[in-house]
């Protein structure tokens, strides 16, 4: 379950955002999951709470904002919204896609106390 390890890294982010800036307590973590990045938000929940546990994030609760899959497709020359790796361009079928966003897992904000 890789999702233990990005929680792990995800609060020792957290504890040094609070080391920098002097606060004691996080009670909300708002984090942007994408649609393309293979992380089960489930699992990434459960995890949170065990892995906040004894940190300045215990307690705190866990938004997690999804971020849409888009790519740039090299036939059409634009964005285009896509729901999975390795699908075509809904536009034109070429397979010649960019990851754009989507795949991108990233603290969006704290609140703090």
């Amino acid at each position: 379950m890789h999702e233990m390890s990005l929680t792990r890294s995800m609060v020792g982010i957290i504890e040094g955002q609070a080391a920098t800036h002097g606060f004691q307590r996080v009670s909300r973590v708002r984090l942007e999951i994408g649609e393309l990045s293979c992380v089960d938000p489930e699992a990434l929940t459960f995890c949170f709470d065990a892995a906040t546990r004894d940190t300045v994030a215990e307690g705190a609760t866990l938004a997690i904002l999804t971020v849409p899959g888009q790519a740039w497709c090299r036939d059409c020359d634009m964005a285009v919204p896509i729901g999975q790796r390795g699908e075509p361009c809904p536009r034109c079928g070429d397979y010649r896609l960019q990851i754009r966003a989507g795949d991108e897992i990233r603290i969006k904000d704290l609140e703090v106390d």
